[in-house]
């Protein structure tokens, strides 16, 4: 897969899996452009560590459309082009039914549905209007296998990843005819900062064991299902949603 002199947006491209594909495009020859809501630590870490060069980092939270927008044409301005967009930034926040405040419940899937899939549809709308100027671009979106099994102590992260699928299904088919493809992938448990200590604590053996190569996903290995769909080549599998989850989940 070869990326050069293609443009790339990251949303939450500052840490974990979306450092891993911000890596894996720049590795490619492509220009990142990373978006990070506030850490901005971790987006000057995550640059120097992108091969190449040109790559910037934007301020912004997806959840707000105003942040949206600017990111966009900030990214266009500088880059003059978007031709892969990588929807990645999401939030979990624990409120299961049966141990929260009615108050508690509201503001988990105001907070969750607002970053997690009205976000990210924003970031689609603003950046399809520029690809169906150019004539072509790609879109991925990370999804999660809690669209399909479930997530019982975060019900509105399982909703809004269910919703993030069918959204990339829909622009899929509104999208082709312009030459623009679509696709999302669904990682099971990833290994990153963030979860460290929940596998090094007393759940960590039984969520390996759900794989039967008794582990979780690298961040990488997101990254190269990400690229795959980005690639050229990769065309008739517009409206796919990839499983990255180790057969932990299989779904018919």
């Amino acid at each position: 897969m070869d990326f050069t002199s293609k443009s790339v947006l990251v949303s939450g491209g500052s840490r974990g899996i979306g450092r891993a594909i911000a890596q894996a495009f720049a590795a490619k020859g492509a220009r990142v452009a990373i978006v990070y809501r506030s850490n901005q630590a971790a987006a000057d870490e995550a640059l120097e560590l992108l091969a190449g060069s040109g790559h910037i980092a934007l301020q912004g939270d997806v959840g707000r459309a105003e942040d949206v927008e600017n990111v966009v044409a900030e990214a266009i301005s500088q880059f003059g082009q978007i031709d892969i967009l990588v929807n990645n930034a999401g939030i979990g926040i624990d409120h299961a039914v049966d141990q929260v405040s009615f108050e508690d419940w509201q503001s988990a899937w105001q907070q969750t549905l607002q970053t997690n899939l009205i976000g990210p549809a924003n970031l689609c709308f603003c950046v399809a209007q520029h690809m169906i100027e150019n004539g072509s671009g790609r879109i991925v979106n990370v999804s999660s296998r809690g669209a399909f099994r479930g997530e019982p102590t975060q019900p509105a992260y399982g909703a809004s990843k269910a919703g993030l699928n069918s959204l990339s299904q829909s622009l899929a088919l509104a999208l082709a005819p312009h030459n623009i493809f679509v696709g999302a992938v669904a990682p099971g448990f990833v290994e990153t900062e963030m979860t460290q200590d929940l596998f090094a604590g007393p759940k960590g053996d039984e969520i390996r064991g759900q794989s039967p190569f008794n582990r979780v996903a690298k961040p990488e290995e997101v990254a190269h299902a990400v690229l795959f769909l980005a690639s050229a080549g990769a065309e008739f599998t517009t409206g796919t949603i990839i499983d990255v989850n180790g057969a932990s989940y299989l779904r018919s």
